[in-house]
C-alpha cells in the first residue's frame, strides 16, 4: 500500500512539473509577439478557437487528441508535447537529487534550481525560433544566483564572480574580434550563469553546449541543411550544457581532474 501511495506522489510530481512546462510553452508563444502571458485564454493559433479545459491537460490532451487542434484538425507541435515531458522529468530530477521536504513538497534547494532550468527552458526555446535571448532572464538568473549565494553559500562569492567571468570573457574577446562567433544574448547567459553555477560548473557547462552545439551543427553541415557561413541558435544548446552543469557540474569537473 505504502509503495502504491509512494508512486502516486511521484506521478503527481512529475504532472506538476508538466504543468509547469505548459505554462512556460505559452511564455515561449506569447513573449515574441508581445503578447501577455498571463492575461488572455489558451487558443488555437491557427483557427484561434478558444481551448477546452480538457484539451489544456499536460501530455494527457496530446495524446487524446492524437497531436491535433479538435477544432481545425491542425497539428499540434510535437515540441509542446516534448516540452511537457521535459518540465515533469526536471521537476522528478530535482525531487530525486535535491530531495523533498514536508508533504512531498519540493526542498528549497530543488525549488531554485528547477526555476533555473525553467528559465533555460524558455531562454532555448525562445532563442531557437527566433535567436534573440532577452535580457529579462539574464536578470532573472543573476537575481536568482543572489538568492542562491545567500540561501546555500554553496560557492564562495570569489569563486562565482570567477565563474561569471572565466566563460563571459573569452566568449566576448573572441566576439569582438570575429563577428558572429557569439551573440550577446549567449555571452550574458554565461556570465549570469556563472555566478549561479560557480567556476567548475561553468566550465562543465561550456563543454557539454561545445558539445552538442557542435554535433549539431556538424550533422546540419553534412545533411546540406545548413552552409559554412550559416548561423544557428547556440543558446539552446548552452542550456542543455548549463541544465547538465546545474545537477552534476562540480562532481564531473572533480571526476576529471582525478585524472591529473
Amino acid at each position: 500500500m505504502l509503495i502504491f501511495l509512494e508512486s502516486i506522489i511521484w506521478v503527481l510530481r512529475f504532472f506538476f512539473g508538466a504543468c509547469i512546462a505548459s505554462f512556460l510553452n505559452v511564455a515561449v508563444c506569447r513573449l515574441p509577439k508581445g503578447e501577455s502571458v498571463v492575461s488572455g485564454r489558451s487558443h488555437c493559433t491557427v483557427c484561434g478557437r478558444i481551448l477546452k479545459p480538457w484539451e489544456l491537460i499536460p501530455c494527457i490532451s496530446y495524446l487524446a487528441l492524437r497531436g491535433k487542434c479538435a477544432g481545425c484538425k491542425t497539428h499540434i507541435p510535437a515540441r509542446d508535447f516534448i516540452t511537457e515531458i521535459i518540465g515533469g522529468a526536471a521537476f522528478t530530477a530535482c525531487a530525486v537529487r535535491y530531495g523533498c521536504g514536508t508533504f512531498g513538497i519540493l526542498s528549497l534547494k530543488g525549488t531554485v534550481i528547477l526555476i533555473y532550468l525553467g528559465i533555460l527552458m524558455v531562454v532555448a526555446l525562445i532563442d531557437w525560433d527566433t535567436q534573440i535571448i532577452y535580457d529579462r532572464f539574464h536578470i532573472m538568473i543573476l537575481i536568482l544566483a543572489m538568492i542562491n549565494m545567500w540561501l546555500f553559500q554553496a560557492h564562495s562569492l570569489k569563486d562565482c564572480l570567477l565563474g561569471a567571468v572565466i566563460i563571459a570573457g573569452p566568449m566576448l574577446i573572441l566576439a569582438l574580434l570575429i563577428p558572429g562567433a557569439f551573440g550577446g544574448g549567449d555571452i550574458k547567459l554565461m556570465a549570469a550563469s556563472g555566478l549561479f553555477l560557480g567556476t567548475a560548473s561553468i566550465v562543465c557547462a561550456m563543454f557539454f553546449g561545445l558539445l552538442t552545439g557542435g554535433a549539431y551543427g556538424s550533422i546540419m553541415l553534412k545533411s546540406g541543411k545548413l552552409g559554412r557561413k550559416d548561423q544557428f541558435a547556440f543558446g539552446p544548446f548552452l542550456a542543455v550544457g548549463l541544465a547538465v552543469a546545474a545537477f552534476y557540474g562540480d562532481q564531473i569537473v572533480s571526476w576529471y581532474l582525478r585524472f591529473f
